[in-house]
């Protein structure tokens, strides 16, 4: 999905799910049913106020650390967050 991040569009989701022997029937029929669209849609508004623009993306006690990240952000993020307690 990630080498095809521009064709993401229903029938080609549909397209790579045949491509890779899903069962389509059950496949198309979660795809057409949008069960989680509006689940979806308000945690890409809520990513989008909190500033996020793309994944990976953490949030460490309000801090943000933005796409692929070493151990060492991670750990200084949290030894932050201990310390201000």
């Amino acid at each position: 999905m990630f080498a095809n991040s521009n064709a993401l569009a229903p029938a080609n989701l549909k397209k790579f799910a045949a491509d890779l022997q899903l069962n389509t029937a059950q496949f198309d029929s979660c795809l057409d049913g949008n069960k989680y669209a509006q689940a979806v849609a308000k945690d890409v508004e809520e990513g989008n106020r909190a500033g996020v623009s793309g994944t990976p993306a953490f949030f460490v006690n309000g801090r943000f650390l933005s796409g692929s990240q070493p151990f060492t952000a991670f750990q200084e993020a949290i030894e932050d967050a201990l310390t201000a307690q």
